[in-house]
């Protein structure tokens, strides 16, 4: 009969194979363990429980290297382990069930997608939780995180989710990177809401060619008035299933929306899009924080030189302050412009690799937005630059084969 890796204090629990008096204190035991086989699923989830790594340890490796190294180690209080390209992952799974203290909380990563396979993980054989690759900053953060910290777990959010879009400084292409991304996601024939919060001097609008009304300062100011016939009225479609909400107040307008009235909106846009993505001013202002502090994936965007490697991490310490969600996704634009720093030096200011580096493209760009055009459309370096964003939003990457795929279709010339 095989063993079962059983949820803790479940009867079903493998007797370990060390024996019991030499059973290691807590005091010994890592909070966290993960034996991971790729480099990017160790980048997404050190990215993804950045606030929880303390105590974490990840070592390069899959579930047999797990059972081999717990032989002879304490075992974790959690326990994340590979198992892509395993020929029998439940053989080795219980294998190592056979060699861990009956109380540890156990999380696979895998290759595998079936329903059936993840019943037969979390409800036979007792695993936490299971995510099959590409792994996600947000899904890593999402599933694994309340299991690492149940305490500090955020209620899910139900509905669309939330992008936050901001540069560390003005004039980096925050904005730009926001409707471009925004182009993107509607390829994928989901319902997508563009929301510009730049109510003095937005350049959304302008960027896309649209017209809009007062309608998004009626929703913050007067969150009564604010339904879904409401919002249908004042977002201004742009193609297909994407929808902007933008405004376009005098420079004298004093707009003091409440925390409040932001959440209302946002809640809206969940019910009725599956993506929202935000371009969001910087600082933000007390109620612009609300939609950092509900946003699923934020962005920030930086140039190539000191104030911006400087803006950028400052930007990101504030964003990671205020959201339980994952790290924020730092966006190097205009790469190698003319008199920036070069990328070895961004990397060593930044103290890391920027998570997307956007080329400086000095004619495309402002000739699509001075004629009011998507720049993505025409310029397949953008849509690349663009892709692993996408990716992390949807957790989705290219077929092998001559499938098609979305970033099959991002990357397309």
């Amino acid at each position: 009969m095989t063993s079962h890796v059983a949820p803790p204090g479940s009867a079903a629990a493998p007797v370990p194979a060390r024996a019991s008096s030499t059973a290691p204190g807590d005091a010994e035991r890592a909070a966290l363990l993960a034996f991971l086989a790729d480099d990017e699923s160790e980048a997404a989830v050190q990215a993804g429980l950045a606030d929880m790594m303390a105590g974490a340890q990840i070592r390069r490796g899959n579930v047999r290297t797990a059972t081999r190294s717990l032989v002879s180690e304490p075992t974790p209080r959690i326990l994340l382990v590979d198992i892509s390209g395993i020929d029998d992952p439940i053989h080795a799974l219980n294998e190592l069930a056979a060699v861990c203290t009956p109380d540890v909380r156990v999380l696979v990563v895998g290759e595998r997608s079936e329903v059936s396979f993840y019943r037969e993980l979390t409800r036979e054989l007792g695993v936490a939780e299971y995510i099959f690759k590409p792994l996600t900053r947000g899904n890593v953060a999402s599933l694994f995180g309340p299991l690492v910290i149940p305490s500090g777990a955020k209620p899910v959010q139900r509905g669309g989710q939330v992008i936050a879009v901001c540069g560390a400084r003005g004039g980096v292409g925050a904005t730009t990177i926001a409707v471009n991304l925004a182009l993107q996601l509607e390829a994928t024939k989901g319902h997508i809401a563009l929301l510009d919060l730049h109510l003095r001097g937005g350049t959304a609008a302008m960027m896309l060619g649209a017209r809009v009304s007062n309608g998004l300062r009626v929703a913050l100011e007067e969150p009564d008035r604010a339904d879904a016939l409401f919002l249908d009225r004042m977002a201004v479609t742009i193609q297909g299933r994407l929808r902007l909400i933008a405004a376009e107040e005098p420079f004298e307008a004093q707009i003091d929306p409440s925390p409040e009235a932001v959440s209302q909106l946002l809640e809206l846009l969940r019910q009725r899009f599956s993506q929202i993505v935000v371009d969001l001013p910087m600082p933000p202002s007390s109620w612009e924080r609300q939609v950092l502090a509900e946003a699923r994936h934020s962005i920030v965007v930086f140039g190539p030189d000191l104030a911006g490697i400087r803006d950028a991490e400052a930007t990101r310490r504030m964003m990671t302050s205020m959201s339980s969600s994952s790290q924020p996704i730092l966006v190097l634009n205009r790469a190698s412009m003319p008199g920036g720093l070069k990328l070895p030096l961004i990397i060593e200011g930044l103290g890391r690799r920027p998570d997307v580096v956007i080329p400086d493209l000095p004619r495309h760009l402002p000739r699509a937005a001075n004629l009011g055009q998507s720049a993505g459309a025409g310029s397949a370096p953008l849509r690349k630059a663009l892709a692993p964003i996408t990716q992390e939003i949807f957790g989705v990457r290219a077929e092998a084969g001559g499938r098609s795929s979305l970033l099959r279709w991002l990357l397309a010339r």
